[in-house]
């Protein structure tokens, strides 16, 4: 579904990704690994069309996907209608007066109907238990209740594809499990996930391959999850964990130290 081949991408002179070939298939969940400024964020803009390529070639359900290709409104509408992104930070992505509005702006955007646009709203607000906020103004909520509210925004356009960046950034520990939950439901229903995290338990959780990035803002791994999660000394090489990172022999979650550079 998702095919690049010899991707490199630069700000302002500044290499972002460096070479980067990958395939990921209908119905995968992959996460993306590797300590802050190796490229992660930047791939996930450029699956979702936010920037192209400087060079190689980026191709979504075999069509590739190039600046002249999102000029075309028909086809960008498809492609944006096809493969949501959530942002990092929710305040980035939320924008509407009230959660209704923000949860029913993809689908108007679409040109549905009202009452399409209603029933979607209102499906979306009930799978994430957002039925008594739609009203409410979204820089009043929590960072969790903000979250739920960029997610339901996304899921309003039915994309077969989600990709998330640090989903579990300045969440409590009681929505985290909630959203672990809520990922793995997604996956089951058939959707594509692509998920950037630091968190190495919900790698374990959402994802059975694991792609990771190095300081050359290449691929240095593309692995089964728990494969690479095993391979202690690479991760301590790309400084995604620390020295004192062990994992317990009784096949349980290790202790992970990130590093955030």
């Amino acid at each position: 579904m998702i095919e690049l081949q010899n991707v490199s991408f630069s700000y302002e002179g500044h290499r972002a990704l460096n070479d980067i070939s990958l395939k990921i298939e209908k119905g995968e969940s992959v996460s993306l690994l590797g300590a802050n400024g190796t490229g992660k964020s930047t791939l996930l803009k450029l699956l979702c069309g936010i920037v192209t390529p400087d060079s190689g070639t980026y191709a979504f359900d075999g069509r590739e996907i190039t600046q002249k290709a999102l000029k075309d409104p028909k086809f960008s509408k498809q492609f944006h209608q096809r493969i949501g992104f959530v942002f990092q930070n929710s305040d980035t992505q939320l924008f509407c007066t009230n959660v209704f509005d923000e949860v029913a702006f993809g689908p108007r955007q679409m040109g549905y109907d009202e009452r399409a646009v209603e029933e979607r709203v209102e499906s979306c607000l009930s799978l994430l238990e957002l039925q008594d906020y739609k009203d409410r103004q979204p820089y009043h909520l929590s960072g969790g209740e903000k979250k739920k509210v960029a997610i339901a925004s996304v899921l309003a356009m039915n994309p077969e594809v989600l990709v998330l960046d640090e989903p579990m950034n300045g969440l409590d520990p009681k929505t985290e499990r909630w959203l672990a939950g809520f990922l793995v439901e997604l996956l089951s229903s058939g959707k594509t996930l692509i998920v950037s995290t630091h968190n190495l338990e919900l790698v374990q959780e959402i994802s059975k391959r694991a792609v990771l990035f190095d300081s050359t803002h290449a691929i240095a791994a593309d692995l089964q999850t728990h494969r690479l999660l095993d391979d202690i000394e690479l991760l301590k090489r790309v400084n995604l964990v620390d020295k004192y990172y062990h994992r317990h022999d009784d096949g349980g979650h290790g202790h992970y130290h990130i590093h955030n550079y």
